[in-house]
């Protein structure tokens, strides 16, 4: 037989107990024999008794569980005897005290009689929660089932009562009723029905399951109802395309802009979140931003705005807005929900300060400011002539021109001016005339000086090397007779001058540069017209003719080896019409072009009519270049190939020659290259020059302009080569005094 190891010492064996009165206790003493350390536990046992609420049972005991104890050692529990083991029951039964230990693997059992008497007053029910925390989404409906057991001697009636929630949750109502019988339990239920995500807040929500009997005493069971998260945040942003300024208008708006974009927020989650937003993109840092508030609390339903507002500095100009594109992001305290649309793209537009059209306006404004300022301005004091150009004629080497005009002014430009956009043409005045300069010439040797006749009869020579306020030379016959043309000898020795009057006058131009007195200057020869003279010319193998137009459509030619003058015939005309103007070619001075105020321009060969008493032979005549109307000016090409004219139709033409002095048919109209200004103004004077590959061709008019034109050379026609022309031996010419 084995050796018990737990002496176990009961301090009753009887105990009695009145249930709604004074608990029953007693002590129960436990040692241990064996020799190592044991815990002992203890419970007692009573026939058809029932375990209590939370696993309690009808006593309770101290302590529950006692420490490991050494061997010898003592542990003492006490019981305490809180209800009947049976509820209902009344009389005498056995309990059975039972001491066990795990470690030992042993127990001690002892026995005492427990007299339960009738019950004082009503005894409470006991209410128990199958399950006390039930965990739920929104909108899920909930069964919260109790159990009540009646642990008195008599019959009772119960209203069972669901607390704490909110009554609307209850389905069928927070109240039920049971009748119990002594010792008997129900069974009872509530529907809960939860509301929706946005009605509701996620969290624990207690409630307690209350049953209260007839005479008020009542008992209850705690229970939660955790719901659970469900729902989402919806995030929008409003316009998701912004221009800033929002309104473009004409007047200039603050340089600093902003723009304005609501940041929408909509909770339709039972979560309470702490909403805001932030910006991303490659230009961010080009803007300030800021979101007003930064942060916002959103309740389960509620709708709240942020406002993103972004600012920067505008460009003054620019004809197309700056386009910026940016993410949108939003961002919750609380990320267990989905955030929908939570990024958004947002695209911004910059407008320059000034409108396009006032962009464009004050361009305009500027150009013309520029243009008003510049050398292509004609009525630009500090640049060109004031008043209608009379006379322009191009250097030997075509690299400079000289003009002459109303407003009494002599302008040097340069040719390649006139071609370059960015370098102004003009040079500088030669000077001030004093009165309207009709015709200026360069001395045809080295260019180094001009001739230039004025309105009053006077000739002037101007240093063409550099500016002066004064003239070289001054000279004149007789006042008040207009220079209309002016012809310097081939050696630049002798100059001729055509006056109003009729008069054609030869001077001794280097005699008088060499003169100290200059009190007396004469002319050398003079020969008297019938006519005004409009224009002059020298002609010949030898340019030993002068070639003498003018009104009446009169042709004269004065015979410088003979001094005789001979008249040439030509159109009749009456007193409004004049030969306007002669030209001959410098290679080819048999070659001569006359033009008149009646439309027509007449070429002729020469060669026959200076020898013999003939008439000049016209190679070609025709009247439909400047459509009918006077052709002012024109100029033969030195070699022959090109015709330049210029008349009151406003428009500069250019005529291809054969190698015969005819219009080559191909081309019988002409090529117009230029024009006056609206082809209001008359053109007054042309010259022309070839320049490696091109032909130019200077023009002055009454729109006060000095031009050139720029054409091909047509080398195919037959007539013109890039090789220069070089005069014969026979062709030098020198101008000797007769």
């Amino acid at each position: 037989m084995s050796k018990a190891l737990i002496a176990t010492n009961v301090s009753t064996q009887a105990v009695k107990f009145k249930p709604g009165g004074t608990p029953a206790s007693f002590h129960v003493t436990v040692v241990n024999e064996s020799d190592q350390f044991a815990t002992f536990q203890l419970e007692v046992l009573a026939p058809g008794a029932a375990e209590m609420e939370s696993g309690s049972h009808w006593y309770t005991l101290s302590p529950e569980v006692c420490a490991k104890k050494p061997p010898g050692d003592s542990t003492e529990f006490f019981v305490v005897i809180n209800s009947s083991p049976v509820p209902g029951f009344v009389g005498t039964m056995n309990l059975t005290v039972r001491v066990f230990s795990l470690e030992l693997q042993q127990e001690s059992r002892h026995s005492l009689r427990l007299g339960l008497e009738q019950a004082a007053g009503v005894i409470p029910l006991k209410v128990e929660l199958p399950v006390r925390s039930f965990q739920a989404y929104p909108s899920d409906l909930v069964e919260i089932t109790a159990t009540v057991t009646n642990l008195g001697q008599e019959f009772a009636e119960a209203v069972i009562h669901c607390r704490g929630l909110d009554p609307a949750w209850l389905v069928e109502g927070g109240e039920r009723r049971v009748a119990l019988k002594p010792g008997s339990k129900a069974e009872t239920s509530f529907l809960c029905q939860l509301p929706s995500a946005v009605q509701t807040v996620n969290r624990a929500y207690p409630f307690v399951i209350e049953a209260t009997q007839r005479l008020g005493t009542s008992a209850g069971a705690k229970g939660t109802i955790d719901i659970l998260p469900k729902g989402w945040v919806d995030f929008s942003c409003t316009p998701l395309e912004q221009q800033m300024p929002a309104k473009f208008g004409w007047v200039p708006q603050a340089i600093v802009s902003s723009a304005t974009f609501k940041l929408k927020f909509e909770n339709a989650s039972n979560l309470i979140q702490e909403v805001g937003a932030g910006v991303k993109g490659e230009d961010q840092r080009k803007f300030k931003m800021k979101v007003v508030p930064s942060k916002k609390t959103l309740e389960p339903g509620a709708t709240e705005e942020l406002t993103l507002i972004m600012k920067k500095r505008r460009p003054w100009l620019g004809f197309r807005s700056q386009k910026y594109v940016f993410a949108l992001n939003a961002t919750t305290s609380d990320d267990r929900l989905d955030v929908r649309n939570d990024s958004q793209i947002v695209r911004l537009r910059v407008l320059p300060v000034l409108h396009p059209v006032v962009q464009i306006l004050l361009l305009v404004l500027l150009l013309w400011l520029a243009w008003w300022l510049s050398w292509l301005n004609p009525n630009n004091p500090r640049f060109g002539h004031q008043a209608a150009v009379n006379s322009v004629q191009m250097s030997g080497a075509s690299s400079a021109v000289i003009s002459s005009s109303d407003d009494q002014r002599m302008i040097f430009w340069r040719t390649w001016g006139f071609r370059n956009p960015f370098v102004p043409p003009y040079v500088g005045d030669v000077g001030n005339a004093g009165k309207s300069v009709r015709v200026i010439r360069y001395k045809p040797l080295d260019n180094d000086l001009l001739a230039a006749g004025l309105e009053n009869g006077e000739i002037q020579i101007w240093s063409a090397l550099e500016e002066g306020k004064k003239p070289v030379l001054s000279f004149s016959n007789q006042k008040a007779d207009r220079v209309f043309s002016l012809v310097f000898s081939r050696d630049s020795r002798y100059l001729f001058s055509g006056h109003g009057s009729g008069l054609v006058l030869l001077w001794d131009l280097q005699s008088n540069l060499l003169k100290r007195d200059f009190a007396n200057r004469q002319p050398l020869l003079q020969k008297k017209m019938d006519f005004a003279v409009s224009s002059m010319a020298l002609a010949g193998l030898r340019y030993n003719n002068l070639m003498i137009a003018g009104r009446y459509n009169q042709l004269r030619y004065w015979d410088l080896s003979t001094n005789q003058l001979n008249k040439l015939s030509y159109r009749q005309g009456g007193q409004d019409d004049y030969i306007l103007s002669l030209s001959t070619a410098e290679y080819k001075p048999t070659l001569m072009a006359a033009a008149d105020s009646q439309g027509y321009i007449t070429l002729f060969d020469v060669s026959e009519c200076l020898v013999n008493e003939v008439d000049c032979k016209v190679l070609d005549q025709w009247s439909t270049g400047h459509g009918g109307k006077p052709v002012r000016s024109l100029a033969l090409s030195a070699n022959a190939c090109y015709l330049s004219s210029g008349g009151d139709d406003g428009r500069i033409m250019l005529w291809p020659l054969t190698p015969e002095g005819k219009r080559v048919p191909s081309v019988l109209g002409g090529k117009e290259i230029g024009t006056s200004f609206g082809r209001a103004g008359k053109i007054n004077s042309v010259d022309i020059k070839l320049v490696n590959r091109n032909v130019y061709v200077v023009s002055g008019g009454d729109d006060k302009q000095v031009r050139l034109n720029v054409a091909k050379r047509m080398l195919n026609l037959g007539c013109d080569r890039l090789e220069s022309a070089a005069l014969s031996p026979s062709q030098r010419y020198a101008f000797h005094q007769p």
